[in-house]
């Protein structure tokens, strides 16, 4: 077959100018991943107040704080999951279609969101222990929706705009940040008009007032809602053409499928699409030499880089009501009852999200098909390690009272760069450079790198929180000294990251079967991120 030569259906999706199905797919793509954003970040809202309510005074602990056994395990548990899920779920699609699963990981987010808020147990063990189980097969299914969500976007793009497209996506993320803080706004200031807030001193005789334990079970119970919104609409799109004609080998139901979509007549080219699929060149395995040889350095980077940016975009995220209190922008818990300080947090998280976190994301759909991927995350790589390094060296500097605006602004910029930048690159690529068999497992695995850096992050950032400030002794609280050496290494992860950055190649404006070689003749081969040959092109 001619080199470079594309499937008809394929090149119809290649050069199809940007309609309605693009929009309804992004819709219904991006809600699986508002949902995934909001389930896995509103927990860190919730971690307080199971501390006020089921740990009140518990050794002589502050009040809102959880032991860090019961930390890690209420926090890790979820990333555990969507670990396994990335790498399960990703690998199934590629064996069953990208459809049929897709349908497994939403149920699994609807059931176990509702049974998150319903954890029940004689007493806080019981709790603390059910809600880790239901959280861990949550984060399955949400691990699942990565490279489902991914590769359905890119498959289905065209593309001139498919950055744009699969990033728009993963920017339905940050509206699920965003939500999550808002969710809890209203929630704590619904509780808090219908029961007056108590004291500290009042509350330390019967602790917090039976209503708080509503407050985080309806605050995880909601991630359920937009999860359920979409499944009819996800069962009803077809199974992309890629996965049909080039997978399954079903030229006819590709065509038929895609001609509803563009409404447009579509040749089959049943004998091309046998000739695509039956060429040896193209049907290596995820363990051959061959995949080594075309795409190894690919997924070393691809992983590599997604490792390193959750292990600061994660332990940003999941412990900055801690930061933001150490530095005294919150309030400590004791001057507050649990419903202020749960509305207090809420309020940060949401300000950080609306002013720096969403635009973050949304820069990068304007901008990743003008300026390409590779040039977006080196930069965010390399702003965020600044701007990590210029809030850790005088980290004292910033904790005085005149510079704790600056210090929030600071590190809000580190979530623009994140967003406009490494976090929504490293979902954006892996899923336009390997081939239609294996782009569902690599992006899992990808995803999967990047959870073990969340794991990393979160358990990394817990431990140096207990490192004592000589002048703070007190247990329970991150200190100024294990906050700001955490921000060092953080900031040297970062860099790390813009090195590895130079292993991934730059898809802008190539189509998917042009990046992974899936339309050349044997004999053509990859190396690199362009295609080269050992022989002379046909002309």
């Amino acid at each position: 077959m001619p080199r470079g030569q594309q499937l008809e259906v394929l090149n119809a999706l290649d050069v199809a100018k940007t309609q309605l199905y693009h929009f309804t797919a992004i819709i219904v793509a991006g809600m699986g991943f508002f949902t995934d954003a909001y389930d896995l970040f509103s927990i860190s809202l919730c971690t307080k107040l199971l501390g006020r309510i089921y740990y009140f005074n518990e050794n002589n602990a502050k009040p809102g704080t959880l032991p860090p056994s019961a930390s890690a395990a209420v926090t890790g548990v979820a990333l555990v999951g969507t670990l396994l899920g990335q790498l399960f779920f990703g690998w199934l699609g590629d064996k069953m279609g990208r459809k049929k699963v897709y349908g497994i990981t939403l149920v699994l987010m609807v059931v176990c969101s509702l049974a998150s808020g319903l954890s029940f147990g004689q007493d806080r063990k019981g709790v603390i222990a059910t809600l880790c189980f239901f959280r861990f097969w949550l984060g399955f299914g949400i691990g699942g929706d990565y490279p489902l969500s991914a590769t359905i976007m890119s498959e289905y793009a065209n593309k001139r705009t498919r950055g744009s497209f699969i990033s728009a996506v993963f920017a339905m993320q940050g509206f699920g940040i965003l939500t999550s803080g808002i969710v809890a706004l209203i929630v704590s200031a619904s509780f808090n008009h219908a029961y007056p807030a108590q004291t500290y001193l009042e509350s330390r005789a019967g602790s917090t007032v039976p209503q708080d334990d509503y407050m985080w079970r309806i605050i995880l119970m909601f991630g359920a809602v937009p999860a359920g919104l979409t499944y009819y609409w996800r069962m009803k799109m077809p199974e992309t053409a890629r996965y049909t004609a080039l997978v399954a080998k079903n030229a006819q139901q590709a065509a038929k499928d895609m001609a509803r979509v563009l409404n447009v007549e579509l040749d089959p080219e049943v004998e091309k699409v046998e000739r695509l699929t039956e060429n040896e060149s193209n049907n290596f395995g995820l363990f051959s030499k061959q995949f080594l040889r075309r795409h190894g350095l690919h997924l070393l980077g691809t992983s590599s880089t997604w490792f390193l940016l959750d292990i600061a975009f994660y332990s940003q995220n999941l412990f900055q009501k801690d930061v933001l209190t150490n530095i005294g922008w919150i309030p400590q818990a004791q001057k507050m009852s649990a419903g202020k300080e749960l509305f207090k947090i809420a309020r940060a998280q949401t300000l950080i999200a609306l002013c720096s976190t969403v635009p973050g994301y949304w820069f990068t759909v304007a901008f990743i098909d003008i300026v390409g991927r590779f040039a977006i995350q080196l930069m965010g790589f390399f702003f965020m390690t600044v701007f990590m390094f210029a809030l850790a060296i005088p980290y004292h500097h910033w904790t005085e009272k005149d510079y704790r605006i600056g210090f929030v602004i600071m590190y809000s910029l580190t979530f623009f760069f994140a967003n406009f930048g490494p976090n929504a690159t490293t979902f954006v690529v892996p899923a336009e450079i390997f081939p239609a068999r294996l782009r569902s497992t690599c992006h899992g695995i990808s995803a999967a790198a990047g959870k073990a850096g969340a794991i990393v992050g979160a358990f990394g950032f817990l431990y140096a929180s207990q490192s004592q400030d000589p002048n703070k002794t007190d247990p329970g609280y991150p200190t100024g000294i294990g906050i700001k050496n955490s921000l060092i290494v953080l900031g040297c992860v970062n860099a790390l990251g813009m090195f590895f950055t130079f292993l991934v190649p730059e898809p802008k404006g190539k189509s998917l079967e042009e990046l992974s070689g899936e339309n050349e003749e044997e004999g053509y081969e990859l190396s690199g991120d362009a295609a080269t040959s050992n022989k002379t092109a046909p002309v």
